[in-house]
């Protein structure tokens, strides 16, 4: 990518409104009909086999997903990932998130699936660097417990300095870690301008050109991520308009 678009961050209207608004409920609608544009749910589903290539490896049995919205993003992973192994598969999930959006619905098809729901209903950085720490307060599982957490369209929603302490959270905990961003491109920029098309209201409209301007490009996650020869680093383009960012813990 061209570095004459350098990266901006602006806050976005969705995490402005209440969660009660109709805007914003057209608003996490419209995110997943961006979501299955974006190809985001197949992105992570691969990163995920490409770190365990082999079947027979033990499968996680703790995810987190930060920023988890309503749940549904990682409810489409899950289930696809469990069909496609065609086995039983279980554990426990915790949402992290500022607002509590995960229904009861979601919830149950969760427990369908054999997985157990937790909310946290928190600031995300504040929870990482308290998990980090052991803080049991919130709910957090202990250190280097987490086989996988991910992010779906989280991350550029921080500044460079909040980033750095996030991603530094993550790596005192997270086996695997996966996220999802926007690519910051010029051609996702014009496909932002396009959401119109899909039906999608002002607001995602609005959101999706600061979501391309806040996204990533080149090595810049990684460049985040404290050094350690602890984890194996993956980063690239996925697809038109999303960028992936793997980290694996390499086992001892």
């Amino acid at each position: 990518m061209s570095m004459t678009m350098p990266r901006s961050v602006e806050p976005e209207w969705l995490d402005t409104l209440d969660p009660e608004d109709p805007r914003a409920s057209r608003s996490r609608r419209d995110l997943q009909r961006v979501n299955r544009v974006m190809g985001n749910v197949s992105i992570i589903a691969r990163a995920w086999r490409t770190a365990q290539p082999d079947n027979h490896q033990p499968r996680p049995r703790l995810i987190v997903e930060l920023g988890a919205g309503d749940g549904t993003f990682l409810l489409r992973l899950v289930r696809g990932m469990q069909q496609a192994r065609q086995q039983e598969q279980g554990g426990t999930i915790v949402f992290v998130d500022q607002q509590s959006l995960v229904s009861e619905n979601t919830r149950a098809a969760f427990n369908g699936l054999g997985w157990k729901v937790d909310c946290v209903e928190a600031d995300v950085l504040a929870w990482l660097q308290q998990a980090s720490a052991g803080a049991a307060s919130l709910g957090a599982p202990s250190s280097s417990s987490i086989d996988l957490m991910l992010a779906n369209l989280f991350l550029h929603h921080f500044h460079p300095p909040q980033l750095t302490q996030v991603l530094a959270s993550v790596a005192t905990q997270a086996n695997l870690f996966v996220a999802c961003e926007p690519r910051r491109s010029h051609t996702a920029l014009a496909g932002s301008f396009l959401l119109g098309a899909l039906g999608c209201n002002d607001v995602s409209r609005h959101d999706a050109v600061i979501s391309v301007r806040a996204g990533f490009a080149d090595q810049e996650l990684s460049a985040l991520w404290p050094a350690s020869p602890q984890y194996r680093l993956k980063e690239y383009a996925a697809g038109l308009f999303s960028h992936c960012f793997v980290a694996q813990r390499i086992p001892l």
